[in-house]
C-alpha cells in the first residue's frame, strides 16, 4: 500500500501530484457552489485512504457516503480519464464509518462538558464577558470540588447550587449574580433544543476509534453527517470541529514528519469554526492548526470564499485548490484578486482571469514539493473518484452501516454518578440538616415557654374576641394603603 504521492489532475498532460509527507501541511479547497469541490474532497479522500491515512470528513449534504460503493460507468467520466493519464485507476469502494450528532444515520457522537472546557462552551452559548467569567469560575470550582461535568444537566446543576450558594462563594470565585446564572440557564435551554442534548454525554467519542485501516491496509474514511447540524445548530458544528482538533492536539504524541499523516480532517462550511469567534478563541485555533503537523495530523478547510478564513490560517495552507470564483460585483473582483494574489504565478496564464474561466472539474492548484516549497499554480483537471459520486441508497446505507466493527459500542447513553447526583446529595443533606436544626429550635423554645411563668390561659370568648379585632383593624389597614397607592400611581381608591 502507502503509495509515495496522492494524484490530484493533470495539468497539460503532466500528473498534479502532493508528497504523501506534504500530507500533515494542511490545506484548502475553495469555490463556488456547483464548481465540483464536494468530488474534489472524495478525491482527495480516497487518495489519503489508498496511502493507509484515515480519514475524517463531515458530509454536509450526504454526498460523500456514495464513496463507500465502486464507481458507475460515466461518458463524462470516460471523457475524463481519456485526458488524464492516471496509473491504475479503478471503480472501488473505500472502507467507511459512519457517524451522526443524535445518531439517526450513524454512530453517536459525544463529548462532555468537561473535555470541552469554558472557552469553547461560552462561544457555543453565546455568553457576553459577565457570564463567560461565572462559566470559568464553575469549572474552577468543579475541579476543586472533583465535581464531573459530563452532561448539561450536570453543568445546569452546578450553576443552580452556586447561584444558591453566592455569597459563600464570592471571596473565591468572584461575584456570582442570579442574573447571569439565569441567562446562561436559558441558552442552555436553546442549546439542548438545538441538538445538545445529544451531543453532551458519554460514552463520549475515542479517539482511536477514529485512526483505522481495513484488512487490506487502506485508511477508513469516518463521514460525519452535519447537514442538520450547519443548517439549524451552526455553533453545535462549529463547537465540536474545535473540540475534536483541541482533543487529538492534546492526546495524540509528537511524530514531526512522517512518510504519511496519521490522520487527516476535512472541514466543510469552515468559515463557520471562524464566525464571530472572540479573539482568545481565534488565536487558540490559529495555533493549534500551527501545532497539530507535528503529531501528523493534517487539517483539510472546504469553504466557498477563501477570504472567510483568517489570514493566519491561510497562511498555514501548504495545498490550495481554487475552483471557479464568480465576478458579478467589485466586491467579487478585489475577492478574486486575492485568492490570485496568494498563488505562486505561473508565466503561462493570468491566474485572475483564469480563476473565472474555470469549468466544472477545473480548480487552480498549487502543491508543496518534496522540500515543502509551493510549486506555481497549474490549471488542473482534477481527477476522477474511483467510488461513486453522489449519496448511497438508504438500503445500502443501512447495510453498511449494520455491519461496522463499532456497532453496539455507543448505541446506549451511560449517566454515571457526576455533578448532578453529588450535588442533589449535598442539597438534600444540607436541607436535613437544617430541618433538624429548626425542630430543635422548636422544641427548645417550646421547653422554654413550660419553663416561664406568664398569665392564665385565656379562654375562649378573649381568644374570638381578640381576633376579631385583628381581622378588623388589618381589614382597615389594608383599605388606607389602597387608598394612599390609588392617589400615588393615579388610580381610584376603593371606598
Amino acid at each position: 500500500m502507502n503509495p509515495a504521492s496522492l494524484i490530484i489532475g493533470a495539468a497539460q498532460g503532466r500528473l498534479i501530484e502532493l508528497p504523501g509527507r506534504m500530507g500533515n501541511r494542511h490545506g484548502l479547497i475553495a469555490g463556488a457552489t456547483g464548481t465540483g469541490k464536494t468530488v474534489t474532497l472524495q478525491v482527495l479522500a480516497e487518495g489519503f485512504s489508498r496511502m493507509g491515512v484515515p480519514v475524517w470528513a463531515a458530509d454536509i449534504k450526504g454526498d460523500l457516503s456514495g464513496l463507500a460503493a465502486p464507481g458507475r460507468p460515466h461518458p463524462k467520466i470516460d471523457e475524463r480519464l481519456a485526458a488524464i493519464p492516471l496509473p491504475d485507476y479503478r471503480r472501488q469502494p473505500s472502507p467507511a464509518l459512519f457517524w451522526d450528532i443524535d445518531g439517526r444515520s450513524g454512530h453517536p457522537v459525544r463529548a462532555t462538558p468537561s473535555e470541552m472546557g469554558p472557552l469553547l462552551l461560552s462561544h457555543l452559548l453565546e455568553l457576553n464577558d459577565t457570564q463567560t467569567g461565572v462559566i470559568y469560575a464553575a469549572f474552577d470550582m468543579a475541579d476543586d470540588q472533583g465535581l464531573l461535568l459530563l452532561d448539561l444537566k450536570d453543568l445546569r446543576s452546578l450553576l443552580a447550587w452556586m447561584a444558591e450558594n453566592s455569597a459563600q462563594l464570592r471571596t473565591e470565585y468572584g461575584n456570582i449574580t442570579s442574573a447571569s446564572v439565569g441567562a446562561i440557564q436559558r441558552r442552555l435551554l436553546v442549546l439542548e433544543e438545538q441538538g445538545g442534548e445529544h451531543f453532551f454525554g458519554e460514552p463520549a467519542l475515542q479517539l482511536p476509534d477514529l485512526m483505522h485501516a481495513d484488512f487490506s491496509g487502506r485508511g477508513v474514511i469516518s463521514l460525519f453527517d452535519a447537514g442538520r447540524l450547519v443548517h439549524q445548530a451552526p455553533r453545535v458544528y462549529s463547537a465540536f470541529l474545535l473540540w475534536l482538533l483541541a482533543e487529538l492536539f492534546e492526546q495524540l504524541p509528537e511524530v514531526g514528519d512522517p512518510p504519511i499523516p496519521k490522520l487527516v480532517l476535512f472541514f466543510d462550511e469552515a468559515h463557520l469554526l471562524f464566525a464571530n469567534a472572540p479573539v482568545p478563541l481565534l488565536e487558540k485555533i490559529e495555533q493549534v492548526v500551527r501545532l497539530i503537523r507535528s503529531k501528523g495530523v493534517g487539517v483539510y478547510f472546504v469553504t466557498q470564499n477563501p477570504t472567510d478564513l483568517p489570514e493566519t490560517i491561510l497562511g498555514q495552507l501548504g495545498l490550495k485548490i481554487q475552483h471557479a470564483l464568480r465576478a458579478f460585483t467589485p466586491k467579487d473582483q478585489r475577492t478574486i484578486k486575492a485568492v490570485a494574489d496568494g498563488f505562486r504565478a505561473n508565466p503561462a496564464f493570468v491566474t485572475a482571469q483564469t480563476l473565472t474561466e474555470l469549468g466544472i472539474g477545473e480548480a487552480l492548484v498549487s502543491v508543496l514539493d518534496k522540500n515543502g516549497r509551493p510549486t506555481p499554480v497549474e490549471r488542473t483537471l482534477i481527477s476522477p473518484p474511483e467510488g461513486q459520486i453522489g449519496p448511497l441508497s438508504a438500503e445500502a446505507h443501512d447495510a453498511l452501516f449494520g455491519r461496522s466493527p463499532l456497532k453496539g459500542k455507543y448505541d446506549q447513553t451511560v449517566d454515571r454518578e457526576s455533578a448532578y447526583e453529588m450535588l442533589k446529595v449535598r442539597t438534600e443533606t444540607a436541607r436535613a440538616a437544617a430541618e433538624e436544626q429548626a425542630e430543635t429550635r422548636r422544641r427548645e423554645k417550646e421547653m422554654a415557654v413550660r419553663k416561664t411563668p406568664g398569665r392564665p390561659r385565656q379562654s375562649i370568648g378573649e381568644a374570638m374576641a381578640k381576633s376579631a379585632a385583628r381581622t378588623i383593624g388589618s381589614q382597615i389597614g389594608r383599605q388606607i394603603i389602597r387608598g394612599v397607592l390609588g392617589a400615588i400611581f393615579g388610580g381610584a381608591s376603593r371606598r
